[in-house]
């Protein structure tokens, strides 16, 4: 498959280094250019563009920044992508990181509801809950005892399979957490949230959410 990946920190760097090494076609791009990328690129094979360059022809493409730089991505992003591509949303919202951000703070859009709207596109809520280093190195073959499951909400069916096929080959399970309005169930201080569950404590601990945001991470 080929993948365009927005981001090139612990998650975007994770996630490039394991596609590439299970064979899809991978650019990566991050704000400093595809020069600060070099060693990545050697690394693992993957071709370094430019941010606006990051969607071009992909099937998939992961924005993996912080939330509050999402609304300073290039119009037209994905302008270039292939026909039915799909859009994955690893982020998390920290106001101390991010500032405040009032669509989430006021208007009670879910974290990636509101990047969808900053966009312009559906996204698959995915990669949010699990810390880099575990999703590098804690990935087994289906059926393994303990397989830890990762949370993945959307309102397309279709493009959420398309995500729970890529987590298998990953080495983990998908967990179906429902729409992109229920995906508040996978994000920062929510049970789930780095638990690294298997898939029935998953779904025991997403049943377990509640929507009030914990005082840490409210702006």
């Amino acid at each position: 498959m080929k993948i365009g990946i927005i981001g090139s920190g612990n998650i975007g760097g994770t996630l490039t280094r394991r596609l590439s090494a299970l064979g899809h076609d991978v650019s990566v791009a991050n704000s400093r250019g595809p020069e600060s990328l070099r060693d990545l690129a050697a690394e693992t094979g993957a071709t370094p563009v430019e941010v606006s360059e990051a969607a071009s022809g992909a099937e998939l493409v992961v924005v993996t920044i912080p939330e509050g730089k999402v609304p300073a991505l290039p119009a037209g992003l994905f302008d270039g992508a292939a026909d039915g591509f799909v859009v994955v949303d690893t982020g998390n919202y920290y106001p101390q990181r991010d500032g405040r951000i009032a669509g989430i703070e006021d208007e009670g859009l879910t974290e990636s509801g509101w990047v969808a709207q900053q966009l312009g596109q559906p996204v698959v809520k995915a990669f949010n809950n699990i810390m880099a280093q575990h999703l590098l190195e804690n990935g087994v073959p289906a059926g393994t005892p303990g397989r830890i499951a990762l949370p993945v909400a959307a309102d397309d069916q279709q493009a959420k399979e398309k995500v729970f096929r890529l987590i298998d080959e990953l080495g983990f399970d998908a967990v179906d957490t429902g729409t992109l309005a229920d995906s508040w169930r996978q994000q920062p201080g929510s049970p789930v949230y780095v638990a690294d569950a298997d898939a029935d404590g998953v779904r025991k601990l997403l049943a377990e959410a509640t929507p009030d945001r914990q005082d840490a991470f409210k702006g």
